[in-house]
């Protein structure tokens, strides 16, 4: 055992050994995956961010309902109570008519017209904010249905076009950041592959040497993919500073655009759990890729 795990030492730090040693190859191939690796980040986050984004959204995809006339104010309470009750109902507010009256002299510009009738005109309202209201369209609508037929409802209203429309964009970012991860999780497999193979090449002689003596094809596998998690875990590293760098250039004017609109905006990035979920991927896509190519190049490659 004590040798096994020697020889493993041995190839995990001689391989990053012969990285070093090779400063211009390894820095260009890091570098590309690197750039790949930040580029599928960087749409993940902007997928994560725009869905926070739209999380602040659905405070304003509230179901108004205008209750009927003849609902007198303890009457609203206690259906506004049932609506509580419901398990697709996230918050319930209740504007009676007073309180609607005073809203609307306030911001309407019309205060003393008011004034000047007998009877306060406006109905109580009931503003529902529905649950998830940007991943069920089709719940959503049955809620609205449902409040729709209430007795004591006259009139419920809500944008449902315009809820159908985020909805659609969120789900045209999430395929899209998964498209493009896929697609670059390839471009990291075959840059990875391509490096191994040439290394491989360039130490063809010490290969079948090793062989000659009776190596199996496992231990002249194991300091190739040493080499390959080495390459994957610094790709993975630089791809992290480049993300942040990014999101940094581009965290103030957001937030501060933010501000001018009144949002409490603030941008993610990568979380701990994230981050290492970044460098175990890029490190598993290289081990895999020079997996792949040194199995297929060593039962190819037969001393003479």
């Amino acid at each position: 055992m004590h040798a096994h795990l020697d020889l493993h030492a041995h190839a995990f730090f001689s391989s990053l050994g012969r990285l070093v040693d090779s400063p211009y190859t390894a820095i260009m191939t890091i570098t590309v995956l690197a750039i790949a690796i930040s580029l599928a980040s960087v749409f993940y986050i902007a997928v994560a961010n725009l869905q926070q984004l739209a999380g602040n959204l659905e405070a304003s995809n509230q179901i108004s309902l205008f209750l009927r006339d003849d609902i007198s104010e303890a009457s609203a309470r206690k259906f506004a109570e049932n609506i509580r009750g419901n398990p697709a109902v996230q918050e319930v507010k209740l504007i009676t008519k007073n309180q609607a009256l005073e809203e609307f002299q306030t911001f309407s510009g019309f205060g003393e017209a008011i004034k000047a009738l007998e009877k306060n005109p406006l109905p109580i309202v009931i503003q529902v904010l529905p649950k998830n209201t940007l991943e069920d369209g089709l719940e959503l609508e049955k809620l609205l249905n449902t409040f729709k037929q209430a007795v004591e409802v006259d009139f419920a209203q809500m944008d449902m076009q315009w809820i159908k429309r985020l909805q659609s964009i969120m789900e045209l970012a999430r395929r899209g950041s998964t498209v493009l991860s896929l697609l670059l999780g390839v471009a990291v497999l075959f840059v990875t592959g391509n490096t191994i193979r040439l290394e491989l090449h360039k130490r063809r002689e010490e290969v079948v040497i090793a062989k000659l003596v009776g190596a199996t094809n496992s231990f002249i596998q194991r300091p190739f993919l040493y080499s390959g998690f080495w390459i994957g875990f610094f790709a993975g590293v630089a791809a992290w500073f480049i993300v942040a760098v990014m999101m940094l250039i581009v965290k103030q004017p957001i937030e501060e655009l933010s501000g001018l609109y009144e949002g409490d905006f603030h941008m993610l990035f990568l979380s701990y759990s994230e981050t290492a979920a970044l460098l175990f991927i890029s490190s598993l896509l290289s081990v895999l890729s020079a997996w792949a190519v040194l199995n297929y190049q060593l039962h190819k490659l037969k001393p003479e």
